[in-house]
């Protein structure tokens, strides 16, 4: 899970010197600054967490690859899609909004939006901070008794 936060940063960090580098040639770019920036790149290293330690429980206790992507990919495409990633939520239909309040997707869209605006609402982007944070530590122990498991089958 730490290979993955660090890979996400570095990654995250390369994407901020592109957008910088577009600066340079009279490109827009929102005004949250530097916080804003670091706000972002906090929102992607806590959501990877989440999907790295799901995909790590997953991977310890069914052993397949197969089943992995295939649970991988039942988890992450529908959240993505019943996100404002992907739509305007005032275009959807209502339970799709209802489902984004409970989605992590959601969570660090509306984090990365607040904290890049100009006027950003300080208890927005904590509050989904803090449920990104939440759900990196229960998926983080749920990873790691799937941990235990698999050594007590190993």
């Amino acid at each position: 899970m730490a290979y993955q936060a660090i890979q996400m940063l570095i990654q995250s960090l390369i994407i901020v010197a592109i957008a910088l580098a577009a600066l340079v040639v009279q490109a827009r770019f929102p005004r949250g600054g530097v916080s804003g920036l670091g706000i972002t790149v906090l929102a992607a290293v806590l959501l990877t967490l989440i999907f790295s330690a799901l995909s790590d429980a997953v991977a310890l206790l069914t052993r397949r690859q197969a089943t992995l992507i295939a649970i991988s990919q039942f988890t992450t495409l529908p959240l993505m899609f019943l996100s404002s990633a992907v739509m305007d939520l005032g275009l959807v239909p209502g339970w799709v909004g209802v489902a984004a309040d409970h989605n992590p997707v959601e969570w660090a869209v509306d984090v990365a939006r607040e904290a890049m605006g100009a006027h950003p609402d300080r208890s927005t982007v904590g509050a989904r901070l803090r449920l990104l944070a939440a759900a990196a530590l229960v998926m983080g122990l749920l990873s790691t008794r799937a941990f235990r498991t698999y050594r007590k089958q190993a």
